[in-house]
């Protein structure tokens, strides 16, 4: 005859039934619990992405509100030939507008030369040496370009070729031209 399993020894301790949590305190255990893994996967898409090189955050490429009016004329900052040319040319671009495929289109717009030509004044030697710093600064910036014209002629919106004109006369100044 089978003999009988033996029963498991009688509990002498008795455990409290559970107790249902109120709303409140689920909530909180379920924001602790939220927070712990939200901090785990930050700390893991920082070690995911360490590696990753991020350029840097231009605010004139971000902040894209019309002006209500064109700037006024700035003093010229800058006492060396090129850079206060440069400097011109940029102010130029600001009031009288951008434009591509051309040096000077119907509404009167300039194109990077042809800001730089029209406040050069004829003088061909102050012209070639701003276009050539402006050239280098469009290099430092983009690398590989083949020509200022062509470099113009690339963009749709005048943030860039504006701003590129800014930071050749700033490179003129430093480099005393």
């Amino acid at each position: 005859m089978p003999q009988p399993s033996p029963s498991p020894p009688a509990n002498t301790t008795t455990t409290p039934p559970p107790t249902d949590l109120s709303l409140e305190e689920r909530m909180a255990f379920t924001t602790v619990a939220m927070t712990m893994r939200l901090d785990e996967a930050a700390v893991a898409y920082e070690v995911n992405t360490a590696h990753l090189a991020t350029p840097p955050v231009v605010l004139a490429d971000v902040v894209t509100a019309p002006l209500p009016h064109p700037p006024a004329l700035l003093p010229a900052p800058y006492r060396t030939p090129v850079a206060a040319l440069l400097q011109r040319a940029h102010q130029r671009l600001l009031t009288g507008g951008w434009c591509t495929g051309a040096l000077v289109d119907d509404q009167g717009a300039v194109c990077l030369l042809g800001a730089i030509r029209t406040e050069a004044g004829g003088d061909a030697g102050l012209e070639r040496d701003a276009v050539s710093v402006l050239l280098d600064a469009i290099r430092r910036h983009c690398g590989a370009v083949d020509s200022v014209p062509s470099f113009n002629d690339a963009f749709s919106s005048s943030r860039v070729p504006v701003r590129m004109v800014d930071q050749a006369a700033c490179l003129a100044d430093a480099r005393g031209l």
